[in-house]
């Protein structure tokens, strides 16, 4: 059973890293940093198309990795 969580956790983390590195970037600099993160804050902005869609693989990856790492971790001992 280990064995197995260990091999889905991998893969989990290999698709986890590939959405995070093909989301565009919000903002370039120190000074987009700033205002986009105001701007992601307090504006109206939602994500579109293939934006959106990564968005909510990354949510439901990032889910999987810490549910994943638990039951690794429960199993271990």
């Amino acid at each position: 059973m280990h064995a197995f969580l260990v091999t889905i956790l991998v893969i989990v983390c290999i698709g986890l890293i590939a959405t995070v590195l093909l989301q565009s970037g919000k903002s370039a600099g120190l000074s987009g940093a700033i205002s986009g993160g105001a701007e992601q804050l307090f504006g109206k902005q939602k994500a579109r198309g293939m934006d959106l869609v990564l968005q909510r693989i990354t949510i439901v990856l990032a889910v999987l990795f810490f549910v994943l790492t638990l039951l690794v971790t429960y199993f271990k001992l």
